[in-house]
């Protein structure tokens, strides 16, 4: 225990003595952390719009208003037809035109929507955000916003981003941190040793595994503090979810290890196989149910899909566990196989 400890110690202290691994354990979480929540949103925001109507009444006016009181829509200028409205669009200078029939105040009805098209998502939102704003609801009516009333991008973001900063940092520099040794033919010294092999390698992945722990607390802290981002769910629950999803990582990053001679080597395969389909698979940035049928297949085998929805599910929801059972088990069978082939593959590795 005492060589193994040691180890441990040596591992931590390669890390610390390595600025640019220290950047990129302890800065990268935080920028991005502040660039998803502040910067990358698909908050409706400021749009510009223009109004169309070729008269003022009561009605017109009261919904133009709304619109412009909103915190969505600012509204630029008043025009008499349509045609010069879709000008104003095409010169960059507006994002929306919100058309009113002349009849609009008497057959309450008649409104036309002219957006630029060029980002259909923002569009659609666009258009959804002007129609609720603008509606004439009687007084008695109330809409209820579940989990996220201020509709904020950075409820969203928050999870996807630890499920993909908890992956790479586990498994790319775990793996990144075995293949430097066998570059540089220290670990022929290190597996001569006294220690077991097996205990080598645990060795190393442990100090990556208290640091994500520890990256793990500073997104939760981030989020909380500075994104404003609830926690409504247990936190005890978030945490033994994120160790099931640490382990599987380091898992991952012990098999790239054993297929990648050198660092690049080992860099590109956790790009390949880890970065892209997180960022683009894994419900991150795209709803998964929107995919096409065969990406939705592909997307069942990426692991942060299903820590990404527990994350949602346990930090913005506040659901218990029992509702997260199925991408729990899902993670835990990953973790098994993923562990199960990569020491096999190490232990035969050895015997060569």
């Amino acid at each position: 225990m005492r060589q193994f400890i040691s180890f441990v110690f040596k591992e931590t202290k390669h890390i610390l003595r390595d600025p640019r691994t220290m950047l990129i354990l302890f800065g990268m979480p935080v920028v991005l952390m502040l660039l998803f929540g502040f910067a990358i949103t698909n908050d409706v925001r400021n749009v510009r719009t223009v109004i169309v109507t070729s008269q003022q009444d009561h009605l017109t006016r009261q919904a133009v208003d709304r619109l412009a009181a909103s915190e969505y829509f600012v509204v630029t200028r008043t025009v008499p037809s349509p045609a010069e409205a879709e000008q104003i669009i095409r010169s960059q200078k507006a994002d929306m035109a919100v058309v009113y029939a002349p009849n609009f105040a008497s057959k309450r009805s008649g409104v036309q929507f002219i957006v630029d098209g060029s980002d259909p998502n923002m569009a659609q939102q666009w258009m959804n955000y002007a129609t609720q704003t603008m509606a004439n609801l009687p007084s008695s009516a109330n809409i209820k916003m579940l989990y996220n009333p201020q509709l904020k991008s950075a409820y969203n973001f928050v999870p996807a981003i630890m499920g993909m900063l908890l992956l790479l940092i586990c498994a790319m520099m775990t793996s990144v941190s075995i293949v430097r040794e066998k570059e540089k033919g220290t670990m022929e010294v290190l597996l001569v040793s006294p220690v077991q092999p097996l205990m080598i390698i645990v060795a190393k992945a442990v100090p990556y595994f208290l640091q994500a722990l520890l990256i793990l607390m500073v997104i939760l802290l981030v989020s909380f503090t500075v994104l404003q981002v609830p926690i409504a769910g247990s936190l005890i629950w978030i945490l033994v979810v994120s160790l099931i999803y640490i382990l599987l990582a380091l898992s991952l990053g012990l098999l790239i290890s054993n297929i990648a001679k050198t660092q690049f080597v080992a860099l590109l395969v956790s790009a390949m196989v880890l970065l892209l389909p997180t960022v683009m698979l894994s419900g991150m940035l795209f709803p998964v149910e929107s995919m096409p049928q065969i990406l939705q297949w592909i997307s069942s085998i990426v692991p942060p899909r299903y820590y990404i929805s527990a994350m949602r599910k346990l930090m913005i929801m506040g659901v218990g566990i029992t509702d997260v059972l199925k991408e729990v088990g899902i993670l835990s069978l990953m973790t098994i196989v993923l562990l199960a082939i990569a020491l096999k593959k190490f232990n035969n590795r050895l015997s060569i």
